[in-house]
């Protein structure tokens, strides 16, 4: 799994008004959790970027104050209007404690339904998986090899090492399904057929 380091700073005062100064700085109230204690702390909006808009999973090294954590972003909140980060919650890792967290689903490989004309329609585009930090997955792999038209690929279906898929086992993740062209096409030719044997 990929790590970004970030430095924070403890905030020495918390409320609306201290949160409010601290996003004209270009900084960002957050909270570090999981440990001992919560941490209220401000990080730098420039620093988040590369976590936050991102499909990928990635930890953070946190370092605040020059104490380092190992943290997972667990929750961030937007302004409706501007979408920029107004508050991040990070999760603390403990090597010996399993988190619940959302991996991205990378689909490889070319389904032969897709090559005779059918619609691939991806349901899932992660799943939320439970595990010790160090078993965690960048993404996961979903081959598009077996799919013909019909068909589809079902949680239950997806067996990791050392990890738990917490979704519900009968969830489609990824289907391939008659497009209206491909059944148009079906038609015509079953059409013809017909007519040839009327002959």
């Amino acid at each position: 799994m990929k790590s970004i380091a970030i430095s924070g700073s403890v905030r020495q005062s918390v409320g609306k008004r201290d949160a409010k100064e601290l996003r004209y700085e270009g900084n960002i109230p957050a909270v570090l959790y999981g440990g001992k204690e919560q941490t209220h702390l401000a990080v730098s909006a420039a620093d988040l970027k590369q976590v936050l808009y991102t499909a990928e999973v990635v930890f953070v090294e946190l370092d605040i104050n020059g104490k380092k954590t190992r943290a997972i972003v667990q929750d961030a909140q937007f302004h409706p209007l501007t979408d920029l980060v107004t508050h991040i919650d990070f999760l603390e890792l403990a090597d010996d404690k399993e988190v619940s967290i959302n991996i991205p689903v990378k689909l490889t490989g070319t389904s032969p339904g897709v090559k005779l004309g059918g619609k691939l329609v991806q349901k899932l585009r992660k799943l939320r998986i439970k595990a010790l930090p160090n078993n965690l997955p960048q993404n996961i792999e979903i081959s598009l090899e077996p799919l013909e038209v019909g068909k589809s690929v079902r949680v239950d279906q997806v067996k990791l090492e050392n990890a738990k898929v917490l979704n519900n086992g009968d969830d489609t993740i990824v289907s391939v399904i008659m497009s209206r062209a491909l059944r148009q096409a079906e038609q015509e030719a079953a059409k013809a057929a017909g007519g040839k044997g009327k002959k």
